[in-house]
């Protein structure tokens, strides 16, 4: 029989795209073909961009990623080039205009049929090779681009919130939810195969359930999974804080594989700026949401999101944003600058007034404020013995994470490897020993 062609695989944007990319890998090496992920000199047949389209600087990567591969394609280093993702559904019309090059474009839905289009194409072109059937889906199989200890379940899609600047209900469309015994079954096959660590996401996971079920079911959701033998973690990005889901809180209390962590973006603290953004929520109900998170979960690290130079935003606006980081004292805090997006409310509303080189002053200013509050809320925990996994060993050091840290984007623990050999995606008890603004350091208790 023919030999299927290799495909590498490119996921660009967030852990949401990554989870899309890898249950298409699944079905792709389920009827035989091989694929690689985002190595750095892809070297495949086929090349498949999974991109993201989120904001300005993001649209710019995928699609000079895209115009990258497009010229691979016509200097035969590649054969053939698909583009999928969240940039092709917003923008499918003027990208296949744009770029002939590529042989088929599918957005953040519709990209399980890229596998018939494949078997078609390779069925015109060896017309006398018989291609086997898809193999059942009633669970796709998933390749995991992560170690295999941790994994990013994705429990819905889209979003009903609608906030000024957000371009995510124009991409992704309304909430739509998996149903929870979907959910559990996949979190059951990972646990088969070997993961322990469970990254819970979604455009905004705190409205789980309620197309289904009409209520809020995040709380039953995390607990069931909570239960499952053999998940070790579960950590919970992308909350929303209007109509926060409370039950949550005491699940993450009672059950020790619940992190004590939360992902929860707010965006900005100014009444103001918070209508203008269509956040539907007050300054005062967001003080009183973060003093009750630290209050019913002792211990629980915050990550939040910060906005900047929002159209309309004064010096008295960022001043109270400043206030409220020094205030809040969160334990992972990311900021950016506001950039219009076309099609959302502010893009089309307001002008964007506050000038370039002020957003980018009041950005460096706030992740001073940041930086310099992760230093010492870091420097706090050594001499405490924080459980640990280790993802991988880096040179000299192992390199692991806490309960607190989740993979790619927060603090990691570096381990000395001479002080003996660890195994990579194992627990241990590490007692830490230094700390640097966003590290840690640490030495393995031995039992």
């Amino acid at each position: 029989m023919k030999r299927k062609s290799t495909i590498d695989f490119i996921s660009l944007g967030c852990s949401k795209n990554l989870v899309d990319s890898e249950m298409l890998m699944g079905l792709m090496e389920a009827n035989g073909y091989q694929c690689t992920h985002d190595s750095d000199d892809p070297h495949g047949e086929i090349v498949v961009v999974n991109t993201c389209g989120f904001i300005n600087d993001a649209k710019e990567e995928s699609i000079n990623t895209i115009l990258e591969f497009a010229q691979a394609k016509t200097e035969g280093r590649i054969e053939r080039l698909y583009v999928m993702g969240c940039l092709s559904e917003r923008y499918l019309a003027d990208l296949e205009a744009e770029i002939p090059e590529v042989d088929g474009w599918y957005g953040k839905f519709n990209y399980k049929e890229l596998l018939r289009d494949l078997k078609t194409a390779e069925a015109a072109a060896s017309p006398n090779v018989k291609t086997s059937p898809s193999p059942s889906e009633a669970f796709p199989p998933r390749h995991l681009t992560t170690p295999r200890h941790y994994a990013y379940i994705k429990i819905s899609e889209g979003c009903d919130r609608h906030c000024a600047y957000c371009a995510i209900p124009l991409i992704t469309g309304k909430h739509l939810s998996r149903p929870m015994e979907e959910i559990l079954d996949e979190v059951r096959y990972l646990v088969k195969g070997g993961t322990k660590e469970f990254q819970v996401i979604a455009q905004e996971l705190t409205y789980y359930g309620v197309d289904l079920y009409g209520e809020q079911k995040i709380a039953e959701l995390i607990e069931q999974m909570a239960d499952i033998e053999g998940v070790e973690w579960i950590r919970l990005h992308y909350a929303y804080p209007t109509h926060f889901p409370w039950a949550l809180l005491d699940v993450m209390r009672r059950k020790a594989n619940v992190c004590k962590y939360l992902d929860i973006a707010l965006q900005h603290i100014s009444d103001p700026i918070l209508s203008r953004m269509r956040r539907h929520v007050t300054k005062a109900e967001t003080y009183e949401l973060v003093e009750r998170l630290r209050r019913e979960v002792p211990g629980i690290h915050l990550r939040t999101t910060l906005m900047v130079g929002f159209p309309g935003e004064t010096d008295e606006d960022f001043a109270e944003l400043v206030d409220f980081t020094k205030w809040a004292r969160f334990e992972r805090m990311g900021a950016f600058a506001y950039s219009a997006e076309d099609g959302t409310w502010s893009g089309d509303h307001y002008a964007d007034d506050v000038p370039e080189e002020v957003k980018q002053q009041r950005l460096d200013r706030l992740m001073r404020v940041q930086q310099h509050i992760s230093a010492e809320i870091e420097a706090a925990k050594i001499g405490q013995t924080l459980k640990t996994i280790i993802d991988r060993r880096e040179g000299d050091y192992y390199v692991g994470r806490t309960e607190f840290c989740s993979p790619e984007v927060d603090p990691e623990v570096l381990i000395a490897a001479k002080d003996g050999e660890l195994t990579i995606g194992e627990f241990y008890d590490v007692k830490i020993t230094d700390a640097e603004e966003f590290d840690l350091y640490g030495t393995a208790l031995r039992q």
